[in-house]
This record gives C-alpha cells, sequence and structure tokens, in this order.
C-alpha cells in the first residue's frame, strides 16, 4: 500500500505515516508505509501499556496510523504511540498552545497540549473576573487555548493562563447622582430648551427668606401704628374756645 511519494532520506522524527502490516513477529511486526525501506514497528511501540502479544493490538492486513521516531539505513523505526508534540525544551512562556481539558479539580484544570505532563491552569487564570469553580468555565474534553506563563522542567510542571488571552475589561465610570430630583429635571429642561444660564443667580436659602418676611411685617406693623401728636399750642386753644362757649356771661 502506497501512501507516500517522499524518500526515506527527507522523513523527519514525528512525521505521521499510514502504512499495512504485512507481517507479525514475536518482537513486532513490518509496516508497508509506501517507502523503499521497510517500516519496522516494535512490540514497545504498539502502545503506552505494557503489551504480551503482538496480535493482541495488531494483526496482517490492518491498516494502521504510525509515526517515524528514526530513519536508518536499512528500516525506518516506527511507533503507534502518538509522539509528544512539545519537548521541554519547546515550551516557552508567552507561547500560545492548544489542548484538551483532561481533568477538573477544585482549583483549576489540568490540559493536554502534547507535552510530556498536562499543563495546569490555576482558577484565577480561568477567566477574567471572579470564578466559583472551574467547571463554571471548562469540562473535561473542552477544546481550549491557552498562553503559557511558567515552565518548570525540574518540577515537570507547566502553569497556563487562559485569562491572558482575553481582554481587559474596562468599567464605565459614571457621574455623581445629583442630591435633589429637582435640580436634574431643571438641568434637563434647560438642556433641552437651550435656556440654561451660564451665570446663575445664588440661591436664596429659606433662612434668609424668612428673615426678609419677618422684616416687613415689622416694618408694616410700625406704620400702622403710628400716630401724629397733636401741637400743645393748639390743644390749648381748643379747650379755651370749648369753654367760652359752655361758660354764662355775667348781667
Amino acid at each position: 500500500m502506497v501512501t507516500t511519494e517522499t524518500p526515506p532520506v527527507s522523513l523527519e522524527p514525528k512525521t505521521k505515516l499510514t502504512g499495512k502490516v504485512l507481517k507479525i513477529t514475536l518482537a513486532g511486526a513490518l509496516v508497508d508505509v509506501g517507502q523503499p525501506l521497510p517500516g519496522v514497528l516494535h512490540i514497545s511501540q504498539l502502545q503506552k501499556d505494557p503489551v504480551n502479544k503482538v496480535e493482541d493490538v495488531i494483526r496482517e492486513g490492518q491498516t494502521v496510523d504510525v509515526w517515524v521516531r528514526k530513519v536508518r539505513k536499512d528500516r525506518i523505526e516506527l511507533t503507534m504511540v502518538r509522539p509528544l508534540l512539545y519537548e521541554w525544551k519547546d515550551l516557552r512562556p508567552e507561547m500560545v498552545v492548544k489542548g484538551t481539558v483532561v481533568r477538573l479539580e477544585s482549583y483549576g484544570a489540568f490540559v493536554d497540549i502534547g507535552a510530556e505532563r498536562p499543563g495546569m491552569i490555576h482558577i484565577s487564570e480561568m477567566a477574567r473576573g471572579y470564578v466559583k469553580s472551574a467547571g463554571e468555565v471548562a469540562k473535561e474534553g473542552d477544546e481550549v487555548q491557552a498562553a503559557i506563563i511558567d515552565v518548570d522542567p525540574k518540577k515537570r510542571q507547566i502553569r497556563l493562563s487562559i485569562k491572558a488571552l482575553q481582554p481587559e475589561v474596562v468599567e464605565e465610570v459614571k457621574p455623581a447622582r445629583e442630591n435633589k430630583r429637582g435640580k436634574r429635571a431643571k438641568k434637563l429642561e434647560e438642556s433641552e430648551t437651550g435656556t440654561e444660564d451660564k451665570n446663575p443667580e445664588p440661591e436664596v436659602t429659606a433662612m434668609q427668606i424668612a428673615w426678609q418676611t419677618a422684616q416687613e411685617r415689622a416694618r408694616e406693623k410700625k406704620h400702622r401704628t403710628k400716630r401724629v401728636k397733636p401741637n400743645s399750642a393748639e390743644q390749648e386753644d381748643i379747650l379755651s374756645r370749648t369753654l367760652e362757649k359752655r361758660l354764662p356771661t355775667g348781667a
């Protein structure tokens, strides 16, 4: 079965090929991958878990997906175990990767990005804003995109962040609310009619109005009770004329 015309010398490790199982042996199998050299699949490369018999995993005539491990002069060494997409040396901070959520914990989520170990997204890095649980953002099997924020090859740890790829949320600053509803209504009316006074007069307080009213009332009362006193000379003249009219004259 011919699946590719690429010569063996140009095949790179991790190149994916499709081939047909030609023969099964105790040590593995021969696979036709469409190259001049035969493909050799060792029993240890059939799957991640240990294999007792090759027949338990594959059979002659079966079509399988394989990856190139190494190209030698007389053969192409193959594997059915998907190779790592990233080696530790390939990972670096700020690098954007894609992966599948494989486990959720109370403190975050673990994502398979094709490295030796899954990357961990802490709950504080799952989204902008408050996140109560990792399940609010993702579930097992979800495909996610994240940025690498830290790599520690010695501890075999990869820290990821979904939040780093999300835009920052800018809160809108609202103007201070008016204390009195009347002022808001007045300003709205003035703005709509174009009659807003650019130099408004100072407002008169209730205390000032009461004081002015009291002053006006006091002046009115004083004006009503004011009397014009007659002249003392005029009073004596009136009194003498009255007495002359009432007293009898002598004969």
